[in-house]
């Protein structure tokens, strides 16, 4: 059994930042792929970015060039810097590491202020 929990959410302003970051309970970065992943009102969860065990990452076009995903293996955290905020990136986000372990975070509340 892991255990993620994600923090560093909140209410930001438009054009501000935020950095989140998802923790896990044992060391596992360094062997699985991880996601955040986000969920606005009446939406269905999207992928934000993801990041492989050997260091790729991809984004969603909507946040391309604004946020990154980095891994820190010895601290077992996965972050998500997030710039450039915008209204629309108001949504819960959510950590996911994927299979064969499938385990989602909490979520956090990111809300951003136009």
């Amino acid at each position: 059994q892991v255990q993620l929990v994600e923090s560093g959410g909140g209410l930001v302003q438009h054009g501000g930042s935020l950095r989140l970051s998802c923790a896990a309970s044992r060391s596992i970065f360094s062997i699985y792929a991880v996601g955040w992943y986000r969920q606005a009102p009446g939406k269905q969860r999207e992928l934000v970015a993801r990041i492989t065990s050997g260091g790729s990452t991809i984004y969603a076009d909507s946040v391309k060039g604004r946020f990154t995903i980095s891994r820190d293996n010895a601290k077992n955290t996965v972050d998500l810097q997030m710039n450039s905020l915008k209204p629309e990136d108001t949504a819960v986000y959510y950590c996911y590491v994927y299979p064969p372990l499938g385990y989602w975070g909490q979520g956090t509340q990111v809300t951003v202020s136009s």
